[in-house]
């Protein structure tokens, strides 16, 4: 049947030139962006996977920079631990040449060559960085990226190679010692405190008790005074009479029970008291814990011993109320470690710099332990440096409801403690004398130990590195392939497509041309 209303021929050649069309649109996209699979639309599941594995890809790019950078940081390492070790070994080779018996000249001129030497080592060692980073100084290891660890849950994990530094500085140990006053944080006041002498509380580390009850040592009795064990302080005073005499011993620094004990023993021989034996007896095995005596024997008659004269003082510094101390704190570039001490209330306070601290956190510190402690009636307020650099920060201790114990006199700052580097020692390589070189063989010995051992894990180090980095190379290369194989275009079978889908465009266009002219051959029924 023919119809002037619906051309069912029509609807037919549209509906194949849509098809057409459309597969023809698809295939002009992959030749013009060379991927079947350019965005979600086109396969959602497959673009999904492709994109997370680029973006894995760009990431294991990033990670080669970072193997190679960190290759090249450890390379510099290995070759200055080479060079060094190479300059050890000519050090060996002079300090054997010294073993001989030779004259002060011929060991002077040795010598020389091993300052020479020495220097050229030391030089090596401070140059011896790649952007930034020097792996023979310090003991802190590094970090270097060297893979993304992706779960079959999707959650990513960063993989690193550690590389531990090795000190390989020749820098001689510097022991703590106390800041004078043009070092920068030298802490110190012009103030001064109220000294007191105060009994010590009964039964506390350093006090003196007796085993005489009656006031008199009997002939051929024994009185024994025990100190009990742990911390003297400097300034304690330990006192007694005995026979008449007073015996007094003042702690100095350094001193504990057992050296009190001795102290107050030559005291009483050297007082000569009559019919006094000379003085016994024992010290504490550890005096931070043990007691230590010390005996009175009378030999000859009664000695009278009050036991009321034993007294154990110690100075109290007090800032009386109302009143206040201003502690000031040098300014200038701290080192971490530096100790700061403020003792208030019997007890020491003591901030330790940390890197980057300047005199304002000092003070700031040295605040917050003392307000920790909850000192009753004690005021802690800090007065901060404009420039820490040149000017001082200030702590003020000031007194506000009764008198506080502050003593001004144990103020403290110590500059750190340095560590002898790895080839500390060879600071005092020496061969002046026969008895120098000989020691000098045997340090020499040690110091090529040790920066042959750091060569060794440098290489190994490196190697391992660069192992990954290959293998990283060769993932990404992988990946990328697998990445092409989902969504690339098969550029041969694209053209062939297209051709083919050119021809049925133009036969379907036909069609529809000839489909359209149908309904004009029913004109010619009414004619």
């Amino acid at each position: 049947m023919s119809s002037i209303l619906t051309n069912n021929s029509a609807m037919v050649a549209l509906q194949t030139l849509r098809g057409i069309n459309s597969n023809l649109e698809t295939v002009q996209s992959e030749i013009s962006t060379g991927k079947k699979v350019a965005t979600a639309k086109d396969n959602a599941a497959i673009w999904a996977i492709s994109t997370v594995m680029s973006t894995d890809v760009e990431s294991f790019n990033q990670i080669t920079d970072s193997l190679n950078k960190g290759s090249s940081t450890v390379g510099v390492a290995r070759a200055a631990s080479e060079q060094v070790t190479s300059l050890l070994q000519d050090m060996k080779e002079l300090i054997v040449s010294a073993q001989e018996d030779l004259n002060a000249d011929d060991r002077s001129k040795i010598q020389t060559d091993i300052d020479a030497k020495r220097t050229a080592i030391s030089n090596i060692i401070n140059a011896a960085q790649f952007n930034g980073q020097n792996l023979l100084k310090g003991t802190d290891s590094v970090s270097i990226l060297a893979s993304l660890d992706r779960g079959s849950d999707g959650t990513v994990s960063a993989t690193s190679i550690t590389v531990e530094r090795k000190d390989l500085q020749t820098s001689a140990a510097v022991d703590a010692a106390d800041k004078e006053a043009t070092d920068a944080g030298y802490v110190s006041t012009e103030d001064t405190a109220t000294e007191n002498d105060v009994d010590k509380t009964a039964g506390t580390a350093g006090t003196i008790t007796s085993s005489d009850t009656d006031g008199t040592i009997s002939d051929a009795a024994t009185a024994t005074l025990t100190i009990k064990g742990g911390t003297v302080a400097v300034g304690d005073v330990f006192a007694f009479t005995v026979g008449g005499e007073d015996i007094s011993v003042t702690a100095v620094d350094g001193d504990n029970t057992n050296t009190i004990a001795a102290k107050l023993r030559a005291a009483i021989d050297a007082a000569g008291v009559t019919n006094l034996d000379t003085a016994g007896g024992d010290d504490g095995d550890d005096p931070a814990t043990d007691d230590a005596t010390v005996t009175l024997i009378a030999d000859g008659g009664d000695i009278t011993f009050a036991t009321t004269s034993i007294s154990t003082t110690y100075v109290q510094s007090v800032i009386e109320d109302g009143e206040a101390a201003d502690v000031t704190i040098a300014g200038g570039t701290l080192t971490a470690g530096d100790t700061f001490t403020v003792s208030a209330d019997g007890n020491d306070y003591t901030y330790t710099a940390v890197d980057g601290d300047t005199n304002n956190e000092v003070a700031a510190g040295l605040k917050a332990l003392l307000d920790d402690a909850g000192i009753t009636d004690l005021d802690v307020t800090v007065t901060e440096a404009d420039d820490p650099a040149t000017d001082a920060a200030t702590l003020t201790l000031s007194a506000d409801g009764s008198d506080v114990e502050v003593n001004l006199g144990a103020l403290a700052s110590q500059n750190a403690a340095i560590a002898a580097g790895g080839l500390g020692a060879i600071a005092d390589l020496s061969v002046e004398t026969s008895a120098d070189a000989t020691t000098a063989l045997n340090t020499i010995e040690a110091l090529l130990d040790t920066s042959i051992s750091a060569a060794t894990a440098f290489g190994s180090a490196q190697t391992q590195i660069e192992g990954q980095g290959e293998f990283v190379q060769t993932l990404i290369d992988s990946m990328t392939s697998g990445i092409g194989a989902m969504v690339d275009a098969d550029i041969e079978a694209a053209s062939a497509k297209l051709q083919a889908l050119q021809v049925q465009q133009q036969l379907g266009v036909q069609a529809l041309s000839i489909a359209n002219s149908n309904p004009q051959t029913l004109l010619s029924l009414f004619r």
